[in-house]
């Protein structure tokens, strides 16, 4: 139990990717039993600040592709963890919003430029403009006076439909694009269910509840003597559609039968 059997120390960027090989470097010092990190940026600040103290990570990005370990299954190293791979989730986060909002003519795609996932989600956006027809346009947002002006330039475009790119800055201010989403009647989807249960229109994304579930059963089993070069990096392909029918409603937007066929969740 924390406080009684472990102590746990958090920190949090807020956004501030900047500030993230100070917080490895400080826990490092501290010879802390070992470090979780939420995301990728968080993980390569971690890996950079230490080579023997163990790291568990929880990304959505290819940890092979940034630079975190070397091979996909086993790091050989001090690093271990899941990934939840958000490959191809964005191009079907557009599809999706194209099919429930079809009178869109151009939908944007907000990112954080901070993270190193942003170029292969651009990436995807526009592969899916392609196969779509559609027109797509990139918005970028680290901060959140960045989501403001962001939600600003949506209306400047005429933008029809908003898809909110997988990021932990982003994934933390589910309740402001939900309000914003709301206040600017524009058809948003997110990675996280949460999203959904803040008023949101739609979430698609792995489950990450399950990623950190297994993550907590990697640091516990760490903390027991087991190394992370013994324990292979697991991979999470599984995800979820959510839908807020009552959301749909205030957009006049009607749900396609197919999409709500798939939907894990729909409140109505």
């Amino acid at each position: 139990m924390e406080d009684r059997d472990v102590a746990i120390e958090y920190h949090w960027a807020e956004g501030d990717y900047d500030l993230l090989p100070w917080f490895a470097t400080t826990l490092a010092n501290h010879k802390v039993a070992a470090i979780f990190s939420g995301g990728g940026p968080a993980a390569l600040a971690a890996k950079s600040a230490t080579t023997t103290i163990p790291i568990i990570f929880s990304s959505r990005t290819d940890p092979v592709q940034m630079g975190l370990i070397t091979a996909p299954k086993r790091s050989g190293s001090n690093i271990t963890g899941i990934v939840s791979m958000s490959d191809g989730v964005i191009a079907k986060q557009i599809e999706l919003m194209h099919d429930v909002a079809p009178r869109a003519t151009l939908i944007a795609v907000l990112v954080n430029p901070s993270n190193p996932n942003n170029p292969k989600e651009i990436s995807d956006a526009r592969d899916a403009q392609a196969l779509l027809g559609i027109k797509t346009t990139v918005l970028q947002a680290r901060t959140s006076r960045d989501i403001d002006a962001a939600f600003t330039k949506l209306v400047e475009l005429q933008v029809g439909a908003l898809v909110i790119g997988a990021d932990p800055y982003l994934d933390s201010q589910l309740d402001k694009f939900a309000a914003l989403a709301a206040r600017f009647g524009m058809p948003t989807i997110h990675g996280l269910p949460e999203f959904v249960a803040s008023g949101g229109l739609m979430s698609y994304g792995p489950n990450l509840a399950d990623a950190y579930r297994v993550a907590g059963i990697y640091t516990g089993r760490i903390l027991n003597g087991e190394k992370p070069a013994d324990l292979p990096v697991q991979q999470s392909t599984k995800v979820e559609l959510a839908i807020n029918l009552k959301t749909a409603k205030t957009f006049d937007l009607t749900m396609p039968q197919p999409v709500l066929a798939t939907a894990k969740e729909v409140i109505e």
